[in-house]
């Protein structure tokens, strides 16, 4: 089973990229593993991918959930997801008589998805710092990779991606497009974008990536393409050159406190204070090593950049630059401590969580929080971009020549043995055109 994993090219699909088959290898060393959970969480504002699937594709999901506990020998699996999402319950319920795994319905706040929060919240678990779930006896898999995980082992590789387009589109939709489709394609899918100057956040506004160009690719990782006016603030804020960022944090943070105070880290104990990280922009050298500890912990959420912050400051960006500075010598990794410590959840846990409603009113997302139903999206485009890293690891190595032509599911690339990757599979039969160390360009 782990081996047709690897070989369908299965990888986290949430947006992490792991491949699966490295993750279900846990039974293979480390702590003993007891529960697999499956995370339908999604709380990326506007995303519906995870809700969709998790209604058409119940069965398939479980089923996958089924062969991750079989792989790494968990007596226990739990199905997370939020109790907002009734359909997908209802569909979901009813199949886990005598499975051996239990629904746990989640809040509606962010960001539920993140693993420390999930394995917590299900589980009542604490991942240590700088911990993996690993280390409390937890595998998890984003509800897409289980299902991806169910139809690998009969065979069929991945080829494809469950997404959401939606934001200021016409018609917004969530449903499965070949991977390698361009954004331009997604946003025509959607009935074309209702404003002239566009910007494409993938992945989602909180953790994706803000991008201009409509030629970038759909990937193994695309959970979602949120379209928004290019004078939207979230995209001003977004491009704001990286010095502004520090030289306006470093002349106006007052200290509040407020994005250490809403940190889901720092609620459940960590030793990770964003106020603290601010206040070393003011050091230089030693000094600002100093503050910047409190900033390596960090998961990048945004929810101190995009929510707390009542001076609209940059904490998140400012951690992100103490891990860049720290971790790549060997500094930082259990934060302002030589060795990890011992962690218990704050006393306001529980009533500090951020409702995902306030936080789509607060990004100025309440015009585009439309419903993106599922439906086939249309012929594919002549051309098709695959690069070769769509995952954690070490990019695929081509398989395939310039001028070959190639069939559906089509190993076109793959890791070299012994190393961390994943393989990739032509989405659609076609002629390759061009091939080289980035990417293979195949026409359709």
């Amino acid at each position: 089973m782990i081996e047709r994993a690897r070989a369908a090219g299965v990888v986290g699909a949430g947006g992490g990229g792991f491949p699966l088959h490295a993750k279900l290898r846990a039974r293979d060393s480390g702590p003993r593993v007891d529960t697999v959970i499956a995370n339908g969480a999604e709380c990326e504002p506007l995303l519906r991918k995870d809700a969709e699937l998790m209604v058409s594709h119940a069965a398939q999901i479980i089923e996958g959930l089924q062969l991750a506990m079989a792989a790494v020998g968990a007596r226990q699996g739990i199905f997370g997801l939020k109790s907002k999402h009734t359909e997908a319950i209802a569909a979901i319920l009813p199949l886990l008589a005598g499975t051996g795994i239990e629904l746990h319905e989640l809040g509606d706040f962010y960001p539920t998805g993140d693993e420390y929060v999930l394995v917590y919240e299900t589980t009542g678990r604490l991942i240590p710092t700088a911990g993996l779930p690993l280390d409390v006896g937890c595998v998890v898999s984003n509800v897409e990779s289980l299902y991806n995980l169910a139809v690998a082992v009969g065979g069929t590789p991945v080829t494809r991606k469950m997404v959401t387009v939606t934001g200021a589109v016409a018609q917004p939709f969530t449903g499965w497009v070949p991977l390698g489709v361009s954004l331009a394609w997604l946003v025509e899918q959607a009935g074309g974008a209702t404003s002239d100057d566009i910007a494409y956040y993938v992945g989602g506004v909180m953790m994706g990536q803000l991008h201009r160009d409509a030629s970038l690719p759909t990937t193994k990782t695309t959970s979602g393409v949120i379209v928004l006016p290019g004078d939207h603030h979230l995209v001003q804020r977004a491009e704001t050159p990286p010095e502004s960022k520090q030289r306006i944090g470093k002349s106006a943070c007052d200290q509040c406190t407020h994005c250490t105070e809403l940190c889901p880290r720092y609620l459940l104990g960590h030793e990770l204070e964003p106020h603290k990280v601010m206040r070393g922009l003011l050091f230089s050298l030693e000094g600002k090593d100093v503050w910047n500890h409190w900033g390596t912990l960090c998961s990048e959420c945004g929810l101190c950049t995009l929510l707390a912050c009542p001076e609209d400051l940059f904490p998140r960006e400012a951690c992100q630059q103490a891990k860049s500075l720290l971790l790549p010598r060997g500094h930082g990794r259990y934060g302002p401590r030589e060795e990890p410590a011992p962690i218990q959840p704050h006393p306001m846990y529980g009533s500090r969580r951020t409702p995902l409603k306030r936080l789509v009113q607060r990004l100025g997302l309440k015009p585009f929080d439309d419903p993106a139903p599922r439906r086939d999206a249309g012929p594919p485009p002549p051309r098709l971009v695959l690069p070769l890293k769509q995952h954690a690891g070490a990019p695929a190595r081509a398989r395939v020549t310039a001028g070959q032509t190639v069939e559906p599911g089509d190993c076109i690339a793959d890791v070299d043995p012994g190393d961390l990757g994943a393989a990739l599979h032509a989405p659609l039969g076609g002629l390759v055109e061009t091939v080289d160390d980035r990417q293979i360009i195949l026409a359709t």
